[in-house]
């Protein structure tokens, strides 16, 4: 069965710079060779290519919400939705002094999708970026970054809001579940680092060490508990690409390192990490209430497999 994904993404890009006027499309339209800008990650509120969202009419807004809803799942759209939501919660906090925007995030399109066999595109902005890249109509689906600052919102004990919860209590029932010995070697410092270690760097050239405990020496419920959180962040994608993702990453080997307090409250972090994937999590300021998250395919990151079997083609070709 043909995948539709690739034409659902280019119907959606090819609709968005259709909406834009000439400004804006000159803001969002890139070459894709433009490599610095194509191969680009950056979830804090700085300067980035691509086109404003505020600055766009209903209909553009509206067009770049589509694009965005093509590669995420249900519950992953949600929580990229309340990611984005929170920042009029931080600007409360803040007392307003930044004039954070809940519409100051930004899309840009990587070559023609109605007319390229590779193109790609992003929508990004503070604690959300989503990269895609469509090659001979495959899609490569990374990096994919959530973070979520207040990560809890609570009255009275109860969240609010906490659209990364389900990233933290597994981590949590994954670390509980493997016992002393396997707790040993997952927790590789007794304090988290300030941030996820891969950063905002585009490339992730080496595993991230120490690598922690491996899947192999987990009982059968840390690794069921080990399994359903690399499923956790998979399931970000629509169905079809987490099901393809799955397969192509079954039999790898896997490592799960935890760094910081293993107590609810305090400032922690973890890692699963294996053949091109490396998942990240964070929540290490704020007194930790500030998390971040990221999928990554180290080796494939912003299509590098799907970019290198079409350059092969073209050269047996």
């Amino acid at each position: 069965m043909e995948d539709p994904l690739p034409e659902q993404m280019r119907t959606a890009g090819t609709a968005l710079l259709a909406a834009l006027d000439g400004p804006a499309r000159g803001g969002a339209a890139h070459r894709f060779d433009d490599v610095a800008a194509r191969r680009w990650l950056e979830y804090r509120p700085r300067p980035r290519p691509g086109v404003c969202l505020a600055d766009l009419d209903r209909t553009a807004r509206k067009a770049a919400h589509r694009l965005l809803a093509t590669a995420l799942s249900p519950p992953a759209y949600a929580q990229a939705m309340a990611i984005i939501a929170l920042e009029e919660v931080l600007d409360r906090a803040e007392g307003w002094r930044r004039g954070r925007h809940s519409d100051d995030y930004w899309v840009a399109v990587f070559g023609d999708p109605a007319r390229d066999d590779a193109w790609a595109w992003r929508v990004e902005g503070h604690h959300l970026s989503v990269s895609m890249t469509v090659v001979d109509d495959q899609v490569s689906p990374a990096p994919v970054f959530f973070g979520a600052n207040p990560a809890a919102v609570r009255w009275a004990g109860h969240p609010v809001s906490r659209p990364l919860g389900p990233e933290e209590d597994l981590g949590r029932a994954l670390l509980d579940a493997i016992g002393p010995a396997g707790r040993a070697a997952a927790i590789v410092a007794d304090e988290a680092p300030a941030d996820i270690v891969s950063a905002t760097r585009p490339r992730v050239d080496a595993p991230v060490g120490p690598l922690g405990v491996p899947a192999d020496r987990l009982g059968p419920t840390g690794r069921a508990l080990l399994d359903q959180l690399v499923a956790l962040y998979l399931d970000r994608l629509p169905p079809e690409l987490a099901i393809r993702e799955a397969r192509r990453l079954a039999g790898t080997p896997l490592h799960f390192a935890w760094a910081g307090p293993t107590r609810p409250g305090q400032r922690h972090y973890y890692r699963v990490q294996g053949d091109d994937l490396l998942i990240e999590y964070d929540n290490t300021t704020d007194d930790g209430n500030h998390a971040h998250t990221v999928l990554r395919r180290p080796a494939s990151d912003f299509g590098e497999d799907v970019l290198a079997a079409h350059h092969g083609d073209a050269h047996q070709a």
